[in-house]
């Protein structure tokens, strides 16, 4: 059940409004997410902005949903892992691929010692050590990726958390 309005371009705050329209102009409509995140026009421009930002990172487009999907399912936002999981087949992942990215994990050993950063970076990051990056790093992983994760889980943790706040979900299944 929605517990915050999803906002009209026209009832949104000023900066809001242009900020929607600009979304609509480019995508044919606004999405219940950014809507509702209208009433803040501070989080939709750094909603925005980040989302911009992270579309950069150098991580294969599988691994990055595998990421999402693993922080999603951890956090529970049922909108976000619908909208993952319909990315991730887009992007080829099998159905093995997306029910073990959920759980954190992988067959590839060295995507699941990341999976499993990046759902520590979300649930514990204070507990992450040095001998946790220097074992990143022996399977490969370069700082700039270890930093991408980074951003990718705070993106995640901030549509996620919106979503479960605001009480959005995905449509019924038709």
């Amino acid at each position: 059940m929605t517990r915050l309005t999803p906002l009209a371009p026209a009832d949104a705050p000023e900066r809001s409004r242009q900020l929607l329209r600009e979304i609509i102009e480019r995508h044919g409509e606004a999405g219940a997410m950014t809507a509702t995140m209208a009433h803040s026009p501070a989080l939709l421009q750094g909603y925005l902005e980040l989302s911009r930002a992270i579309k950069r990172v150098k991580l294969p487009r599988t691994l990055s949903e595998k990421i999402s999907l693993a922080v999603q399912e951890w956090l529970g936002c049922a909108l976000c892992l619908a909208a993952h999981t319909e990315a991730a087949r887009d992007a080829g992942l099998s159905e093995a691929d997306i029910s073990l990215a959920r759980q954190g994990t992988s067959t590839d050993a060295r995507e699941a010692v990341l999976l499993t950063y990046a759902v520590q970076v979300l649930a514990e990051p204070s507990s992450i050590t040095g001998e946790d990056i220097a074992g990143l790093r022996r399977h490969g992983w370069s700082d700039r990726t270890l930093a991408d994760v980074v951003g990718l889980v705070s993106l995640n943790h901030l549509t996620g958390a919106f979503n479960l706040v605001a009480g959005l979900e995905p449509a019924p299944a038709s």
